[in-house]
């Protein structure tokens, strides 16, 4: 059986193809860097899933320079001996290492807040988790927009 194709044909084939590969081939990277940061995030919570509320995470809506975009977390608790937040981890979901920074307190803290700089290779989500003393943990997700990449783009 042999096939024959015309230009036109040709070209509607390649560009079939080109359109498949945009949409289907970056997905396993997509699905990839959401396992490293679904793994990191049960590895810190030791597989309890988090809930939401209680973490504020502040940052940026469009970062124009993802090379050092400023971020902040804070997390409302008493910060007494029976009640404080005992870490918080930070993640860029959309980086090729998706840690940040894992922050520590205790009970003589005062208050449960942080601040820090953080390259974004891309427009991405980032995460905050916070494990509090009797072990309940909650989450903070925001997206930044990156309009220049941090990591070479």
């Amino acid at each position: 059986m042999t096939v024959s194709l015309n230009r036109r044909q040709a070209l509607a084939l390649g560009a079939g193809a080109a359109a498949l590969f945009l949409t289907v081939g970056p997905r396993g990277e997509a699905f990839a860097a959401s396992d490293d940061v679904k793994k990191a995030i049960m590895d810190f919570t030791g597989g309890k899933e988090p809930a939401t509320g209680k973490v504020e995470l502040t940052a940026p809506e469009i970062a124009e320079n993802g090379n050092t975009v400023p971020m902040s977390v804070s997390v409302e608790s008493p910060m007494t001996s029976d009640d404080y937040v005992a870490s918080v981890l930070l993640l860029a979901a959309g980086n090729p290492n998706p840690g940040v920074a894992t922050f520590h307190f205790s009970d003589m803290s005062g208050e449960c807040a942080a601040s820090t700089r953080m390259r974004l290779a891309k427009t991405q989500d980032v995460i905050a988790v916070a494990k509090m003393a009797d072990g309940s943990v909650f989450i903070d997700t925001k997206t930044v927009k990156v309009t220049i990449g941090g990591c070479g783009g």
